[in-house]
């Protein structure tokens, strides 16, 4: 990459804030009209240039060079007899690569490969249309797609490794939740109606890092699935993941469908670390109960503790105000308290430490008191040296995950089952997934020096959090002219964004 790039960004960036520097405060109306003063266009097509709407790929695939990511896959991916033209890692990339331009759909293939710049871009003379990618897919079994991400795995680790992301000595905290796909379809094999939610689809687990949000194993399971079925197993292989990747300090979380009490003892003498939710029975709940008063202390939440003694300006609470207004019957929490005691699991041998939660609620109907409410939130952990507020919070931050799992199903829309078998939409899934690993990838490779050490930082973790199509209009939805001079390939950049340079420290890292 070129010194001169960074100096071309930054006096765009001057010249758009001497041109808006105007607006600052407002400006006087036009003597000559509206602000809008086009009113007739015309279009012509280019004789010569050759343009691509998402002139952010080519920085993609270079990293995707760099890691080796494709010779990782096709060495271990082998479905195809013959390769007529396209190897495994091409397929792979192919439904990547249409997710990180902007497509929705594997119908949208049919607009990459009929631009014939996005072509040059990749220096192909062709790709896979719509049907062969289908095709493609329809081709695995079980032990193909975790194959497959076993491939995308090893480069994940190596991702990890480069950018010393165990080395900072961080805890690698492992999340694990089931989802919902729908579908109205009627012959998606593998399907079935799920009585918790009242649909037919798929019900794929999802194992995920939460320090960089990155989807490691994705599971495709059918609809009638519990939500923990065949979890440990992907825990495990998790965990020797983040062995591989450095991590030494290694916390599961979940749900209380992830309770999976048999596997505790095991978990325990390995050295990892999990916080749980677990079931309110009758019993656990007798216990809590039976806890002395002076045992519970307040619980303070950590936006409590931050506006402590100081006054915080609220908006009004519109739903509230309805609520009251029209006499529903409204259950407010009045305040928590949090206690501790020990349990022992009727499938474990060990005794562990149970973290209790008790809610006071007041339920109310408009101006009307009726009664005092309490329930009970249990925690069960194998740590005995964090406080019982810090094992809440653990619980707590694993709803993330909630967030990842949306932007896997909206901003990927890799939880999607555009198939027609459970495999096949399986494999698509995990080929989706990867668009985002890519993108929480480009954040970590993004250098860092000691002068601008906390900027370049900020804007690591500004990315790594960024929602997907945020990323997109950022740093791959930028036009740029493609023009082959030479052995060379030469991105044009035809637009200015505010964050290009930071896809231009990407270009010197790789």
């Amino acid at each position: 990459m070129k010194r001169t790039l960074l100096q071309k960004l930054y006096a765009e960036k001057l010249k758009a804030a001497r041109r808006l520097e105007r607006a600052v405060g407002g400006m006087k109306p036009r003597e000559d009209g509206p602000e809008f003063t086009t009113e007739t266009v015309r279009y012509d097509l280019a004789d010569r240039t050759n343009a691509i709407s998402a002139g952010g790929i080519g920085a993609i695939h270079q990293m995707v060079n760099h890691l080796g990511l494709r010779e990782v896959i096709d060495e271990n991916l082998s479905l195809l007899k013959y390769h007529r033209p396209y190897l495994e890692s091409e397929h792979v990339l192919n439904i990547t690569y249409n997710i990180l331009c902007g497509g929705r759909t594997l119908d949208d293939l049919e607009l990459r490969r009929n631009d014939l710049a996005y072509l040059d871009a990749l220096g192909a003379r062709a790709i896979p249309d719509p049907t062969t990618a289908g095709d493609f897919c329809r081709r695995f079994g079980e032990l193909d797609v975790w194959t497959m991400m076993e491939a995308i795995n090893e480069v994940r680790v190596g991702v990890w490794r480069q950018c010393g992301l165990a080395l900072t000595g961080e805890v690698a905290r492992i999340d694990a939740d089931g989802s919902i796909v729908e579908t109205d379809a009627e012959c998606k094999q593998g399907m079935d109606f799920n009585g918790h939610k009242k649909v037919w689809g798929y019900h794929p687990l999802l194992v995920s890092l939460a320090n960089t949000n990155e989807p490691l194993y994705i599971v495709n399971r059918s609809g009638n699935r519990p939500s923990h079925e065949g979890a440990a197993e992907v825990f495990d292989n998790a965990i020797a993941l983040c062995r591989r990747g450095g991590f030494e300090d290694i916390l599961l979380r979940g749900d209380t469908d992830f309770a999976l009490t048999k596997n505790f003892d095991r978990w325990d003498a390995a050295g990892v670390r999990f916080v749980f939710g677990y079931d309110a029975s009758e019993s656990l709940v007798s216990k809590a109960e039976g806890v002395p008063e002076g045992e519970y202390d307040e619980l303070v939440r950590d936006a409590e503790d931050a506006f402590d003694g100081a006054e915080r300006a609220k908006q009004p609470r519109v739903k509230e105000e309805i609520v009251v207004k029209r006499e529903y019957l409204n259950i407010r929490l009045a305040s928590e308290d949090i206690a501790e005691f020990t349990h022992k699991p009727s499938k474990a041998k060990q005794t562990y430490r149970m973290v209790v939660v008790r809610k006071n609620l007041a339920e109310e109907r408009g101006q009307l008191w009726l009664c005092d409410r309490v329930r009970y939130f249990f925690y069960v952990t194998n740590d005995w040296k964090m406080s019982k507020e810090e094992v809440v919070a653990e619980a707590n931050q694993r709803c993330n995950q909630e967030n990842l799992i949306a932007q896997l199903k909206d901003g990927v829309r890799a939880l999607h089952s555009p198939l027609n078998t459970l495999e096949a939409n399986w494999a698509y899934m995990v080929m989706a997934a990867l668009a985002w690993s890519l993108k929480a990838w480009f954040a970590l490779l993004l250098p860092t020096s000691n002068r601008w050490a906390e900027q370049h930082e900020a804007e690591r973790e500004e990315v790594l959090r960024m929602d997907f199509r945020t990323f997109l209009n950022n740093f791959i939805l930028v036009p740029a002219q493609v023009v082959r001079t030479g052995r060379r390939l030469v991105f044009r950049l035809l637009a200015w964004r505010p964050r290009l340079h930071i896809l231009a420290r990407l270009l010197q890292a790789v």
